[in-house]
């Protein structure tokens, strides 16, 4: 039997805008490999299922022009974020901002804060619901690959998905208790491994199929549509799905925090970024360029779990695997923000607490000694439930992508970082910089409000139908 001892009482966690003398405890070991595993477990995820979809709806011109340029923006807005880091200077300041919040907070005080943390813990939130809902897609697709396999490919293999949101629920309960980014690098190393894997899978795939058709698929103009308004709801719920598939920010100060220094910690971290996003870039391009030149018009809205391929069946399950096992590490990374923000702010409400502070040991046979927090068990477990039951609610793929990649694109990844560049680097009003970045932030702003649109209009029309 296991055994149960009560540990010294000790916060869980600093104030999320503590400067760095409040932190000497935390060891940082990180490096530029270990910050690219994390950011390719952010990003490659389930984004890149819905970029053959969002290709068709845009054709061959405006398609890949549009994954260049969020990439583009990407590099700019990380680049701008990564400075932000350290205050006053990003190299050597003596202020650390671990979290996206605690910077908004430093740079623009606590009114932008207040807004801010309404989008990053929606983003953080509803990543986790896309998460599983495309978790259990995959899983769902492996039992309907291997009816197929059987019984051929008119066969009514037709399953729910329910029951497979429910058991990788289960399995992020597990996954939650561990405690923060910086414990987790090996599980950050595995799902980028699985996202290398099932992106490369997908690309071979669609390559495959273009060499089988003979010819490439698509038009210029994308999927012809019913009328020019539905055309360009979804080219716009195309553009959503592809904001949902890049940015990051709103975990970039969080992996950068866990970087060693010197060198300084923003070079490390903007070489990273760079990296990743080039890498990203490839393999999406590749999987949505191919995913549509197999497909064409029927490109399916996953290209994984859409059943637009059917052989080889045991590639296809492979890749689903792949996924799945991706997911369990990146729904980890988009939640720890969160469970790190609201468990600081109990421990900085709440100081005296032994349900808030105090750590239990329990010992089971043959395992290392488990610490627990109750709070941290209690949180973690009903925030995972939560998302869990919504996802059942609203499991539809690309229109929660869309919906979620344009309503956080501007706000997260654009607005605030160049706010607190301006801020950062003291560029005044009206200079060549300002006016730059400033329209720079309204196109994309634009991007974010037709983007909204026409995922919006997506998730009405899928609850109707």
């Amino acid at each position: 039997m296991g055994s149960l001892g009560e540990e010294q009482q000790s916060p869980l966690l600093a104030d999320f805008s503590s400067s760095d003398a409040s932190e000497e405890t935390v060891e940082r070991t990180g490096t530029v490999w270990t910050a690219l595993a994390h950011i390719i477990t952010g990003v490659i995820g389930a984004g890149v299922l819905s970029l053959a979809w969002s290709m068709a709806q845009l054709g061959w011109i405006a398609g890949p022009l549009c994954m260049i340029a969020f990439a583009f923006v990407t590099i700019v807005s990380s680049s701008l974020l990564c400075d932000c880091y350290r205050f006053p200077d990003p190299e050597v300041g003596p202020t650390r901002n671990r979290s996206y919040m605690g910077a908004v907070k430093l740079y623009l005080g606590e009114k932008s804060q207040t807004v801010c943390g309404i989008f990053a813990q929606e983003s953080l939130y509803g990543c986790g619901i896309a998460y599983i809902i495309t978790a259990a897609k995959s899983v769902r697709a492996i039992q309907t690959s291997n009816c197929y396999h059987k019984e051929g490919h008119d066969a009514p293999c037709s399953y729910g998905t329910n029951l497979y949101m429910l058991l990788f629920g289960a399995v992020q309960i597990f996954m939650s208790q561990i405690p923060d980014l910086h414990e987790m690098e090996w599980l950050s190393v595995i799902a980028a491994i699985m996202s290398f894997a099932y992106s490369s899978i997908g690309f071979g795939l669609g390559f495959a199929k273009v060499i089988e058709n003979g010819r490439i698929k698509g038009s210029v103009t994308g999927v012809p549509s019913t009328s020019i308004a539905r055309k360009l709801f979804l080219a716009f719920q195309a553009l959503g799905d592809i904001a949902f598939a890049y940015p990051y920010a709103i975990i970039l100060l969080e992996i950068q925090d866990t970087l060693k220094s010197p060198p300084p910690e923003n070079k490390t971290m903007k070489k990273a970024s760079m990296l990743a996003i080039f890498i990203t870039t490839f393999f999406y391009l590749c999987c949505g360029c191919f995913g549509y030149a197999a497909f064409g018009s029927r490109t399916p809205g996953n290209l994984l779990t859409g059943f637009g391929f059917y052989e080889p069946y045991w590639l296809v399950d492979l890749a689903n695997v792949c996924i799945v096992l991706h997911l369990v590490g990146g729904y980890q990374i988009y939640s720890q923000p969160v469970f790190a923000f609201v468990e600081r702010w109990f421990t900085r409400n709440f100081p005296s607490s032994g349900f808030v502070n105090n750590f239990y040991t329990f010992k089971l046979p043959l395992l290392p000694p488990l610490r627990i927090n109750l709070l941290r068990l209690c949180f973690r477990t009903v925030y995972v439930m939560s998302t869990t039951a919504i996802a059942m609610i609203f499991p539809y793929f690309n229109e929660v992508l869309g919906v979620l990649g344009a309503l956080n694109f501007w706000p997260l990844a654009i607005y605030f970082p160049v706010e607190m560049y301006f801020v950062q680097k003291k560029v005044g009003a009206w200079t060549r910089k300002w006016i730059m970045l400033r329209t720079f932030s309204f196109i994309c702003l634009l991007v974010t409000i037709i983007g909204l649109i026409g995922s919006i209009d997506g998730i009405v029309s899928a609850k109707l139908a």
